[in-house]
């Protein structure tokens, strides 16, 4: 069916159409049976293949489909040529087996050679759908705004609207999407963790992507990077820099030297970011940030974009985690540079300030002795802060109190010998200032391989929080860590605000929540990007503290684990979410009991059988025989580990590839169920 890819004018602005054939021709034609809107001559600018099947059920149907060149090209606009190619499925089985010997090949000296079959196909299928959400994605702002020329202009309402402050925004590249097959959009932090995983079978597009979003016709002029389609204004956490670090790293193990000129490039449009962050999103100068929902949508006490019409405002525990964490991602590669060129040293210094005085802002809030810490219960709490100067910490527990554990950093002592200026600089903190340089470092306690370390939570509140994290009856889930404690099923937390109630309970499926249209669930489910964040964290503080920290994990009654071993028992228990338990079920196909809303009723998602288990549906029929067929959500119920959300949405959730690969390189995987 052919047709023009022109709007129809007389559908949207009461116009005569210039040709019959307009855009949706084909959708009149497919859903109302209006064959004459296509081009009965089989030609435009607009084509789709047109197939009929009734399939019996438990049957499928295979379609072959190739796009051929005809020559001589067909004489005349719109008009097809009648010379027919030779048969183009001659080659079609020779083709196809070429291709996938190929693929086979290139997987299998990816993967490490101790991974079995099933991490094999889970890693390469979370590797694929990466691959396959690459796509081309077009959004000039400006002609959005201004319209089409020779078209009627768009509502007026649309210049003071959604996206108007971001006219000089020229998406026309290849993204790296969470989510094609629904609809193709950009998120910066969603991208930043796609390219950890894509590094590892594409690193030059891993770098393209994170190059291109801070390119001058992405980032803002005032330094702020677009967040997403639909409000490119939102505040998405800064993983830009942290992301740019791990890529480099990861071409630096595959070819022995990383790409500097890229990493400087970042650093340099990073250094703008911060700037904005420090700007905008720290209202009092006291280094505690307020960044908003940060992307973790319903999982506070009430939206965490809305503005209070008395200005209180939020002391964000996550916000000013990320905001060290930032800090500690610049000046580490800072450091990297300077091994190259001394003038970073100066840099790498400017943000070790910052995040001592980050540091010193948690444990002292407005200079009042207020922090985001609480005593009482050892964990971190967002505060409320009124106009009066009152401080009302509101005592969730959530990840947002485990975030502090991200700003976490390690330096190997001879790389600070090799940069004189660094160390005369940090040396003079701990002269002059050593109320701050002992928050957050062990300078004079040198740790495994001499390194020193510096991080927002050590030694103590370290212990306390991962005693909450590592609890079954709070964080811990046989799926990962969830996002919510479970305290808050049976103790849910209340806060009146004029009169209006508001609660958060733990809600492992979706929240039953009207915030954000009540489909990201913040209060309860395992999502990947935080813990692969907090698996990395563990692993930072143990190349600091060694085999001889260990912390006590409930789950092995007597036990006491490394800090690496705890990051490798939670890398397994995210990886199990894929893999055949005992019974042969595997966790993400579990039908969402007691789950309201979000992904029921969505094309391509699970929903229950009438056994409760969704794998007993004749679909799944192929997945009982032993053929690997993998979805990969956005989130997972934090009781059984079912997947939630869009089920095509690889994105971030691809992270599962980079954890069975380290997992596998380590020698520390999980075989059997």
């Amino acid at each position: 069916m052919f047709t023009e890819n022109e709007s129809n004018t007389e559908r949207l602005w009461g116009r005569p159409n210039p040709t019959p054939f307009v855009k949706d021709s084909i959708n009149d034609c497919v859903v109302h049976g209006r064959t004459d809107r296509v081009n009965p001559q089989r030609g435009g600018t607009k084509v789709a293949a047109h197939y009929k099947f009734t399939t019996p059920p438990n049957e499928s149907r295979t379609i072959r489909l190739r796009l051929v060149k005809i020559d001589p090209p067909s004489p005349g606009y719109g008009a097809a040529s009648n010379q027919k190619p030779d048969d183009p499925f001659v080659t079609f089985d020779e083709i196809f087996a070429a291709r996938k010997a190929e693929s086979d090949e290139f997987y299998t000296a990816l993967a490490p050679s101790s991974l079995g079959e099933e991490h094999r196909a889970i890693q390469r299928q979370a590797l694929s759908g990466l691959l396959w959400n690459k796509q081309f994605y077009h959004y000039i702002v400006e002609q959005w705004l201004d319209g089409d020329p020779g078209q009627p202009p768009p509502p007026n309402e649309r210049l003071d609207g959604r996206n108007a402050e971001w006219r000089h925004l020229y998406n026309d590249q290849v993204m790296s999407m969470p989510d094609k097959w629904e609809f193709p959009w950009y998120a910066s932090w969603d991208l930043a963790f796609h390219c950890l995983p894509l590094a590892l079978v594409d690193v030059q597009f891993a770098k393209a992507q994170l190059d291109i979003i801070v390119r001058e016709w992405f980032q803002h002029p005032n330094g702020q990077i677009p967040a997403y389609e639909w409000n490119f204004s939102d505040v998405n956490p800064p993983v830009l820099a942290w992301a740019a670090w791990r890529v480099y790293q990861i071409e630096r193990k595959q070819t022995g030297k990383g790409d500097r000129a890229f990493l400087e490039t970042v650093f340099h449009k990073m250094l703008i970011a911060f700037t904005w962050w420090v700007n905008r999103k720290d209202s009092e100068d006291n280094n505690i940030f307020q960044g908003g929902f940060l992307g973790l949508d319903n999982i506070g006490v009430f939206d965490r974009n809305a503005r209070f019409s008395d200005g209180t405002h939020l002391e964000q525990s996550d916000g000013t985690s990320w905001m060290g964490m930032f800090s500690l991602n610049l000046m580490r590669i800072a450091l990297e540079l300077a091994m190259e060129n001394h003038v970073y040293e100066n840099i790498a210094t400017k943000f070790f300030e910052h995040f001592l005085g980050i540091a010193a802002a948690m444990n002292n809030l407005g200079g009042k002795g207020i922090g985001l810490w609480d005593e009482e219960d050892e964990f971190y709490y967002d505060m409320l802060h009124t106009p009066g100067g009152r401080y009302l910490p509101l005592k969730v527990r959530s990840v947002v109190g485990l975030m502090p554990l991200l700003a976490v950093e390690t330096i190997q002592w001879q790389l600070i010998e090799a940069l004189p200026g660094f160390k005369a600089r940090l040396e003079w903190y701990l002269m002059h200032r050593p109320d701050l340089a002992s928050l957050v470092s062990r300078w004079q306690e040198p740790g495994m391989g001499e390194r020193r370390l510096v991080a927002l939570t050590r030694g103590h509140r370290m212990k306390c929080l991962l005693r909450r994290m590592l609890d079954p009856e709070e964080f811990l889930s046989d799926y990962g860590v969830r996002s919510v404690s479970k305290y808050h099923k049976a103790h849910p937390y209340k806060l009146t605000v004029r009169g209006d109630e508001k609660i958060v309970n733990y809600e492992p499926a979706e929240s039953q929540t009207n915030l954000f249209g009540g489909n990201s669930n913040w209060r309860g489910p395992v999502w990947f990007p935080i813990n692969y964040l907090l698996i990395e964290s563990l692993q930072q503080f143990h190349h600091y503290y060694g085999d001889d920290f260990k912390v006590e994990c409930p789950t092995r009654s007597g036990n006491f684990l490394t800090l690496n071993e705890i990051a490798n028992e939670l890398s397994n228990r995210l990886i199990k979410i894929w893999r055949r338990d005992q019974n042969g079920e595997r966790p993400f196909e579990r039908a969402s009991r007691g789950s309201v809303g979000g992904a029921v009723g969505f094309p391509g998602t699970l929903t229950a059988s009438p056994t409760g288990k969704s794998q007993d549906r004749p679909a799944f029929a192929k997945l009982r025989r032993g053929e690997h067929r993998y979805l990969f959500h956005e989130y997972f119920h934090g009781d059984t580990g079912a997947g939630l959300g869009a089920s095509h949405q690889t994105g971030w959730t691809g992270l599962v590839a980079k954890l069975i690969q380290q997992q596998g390189e380590f020698g520390t995987i999980v075989k059997s169920s």
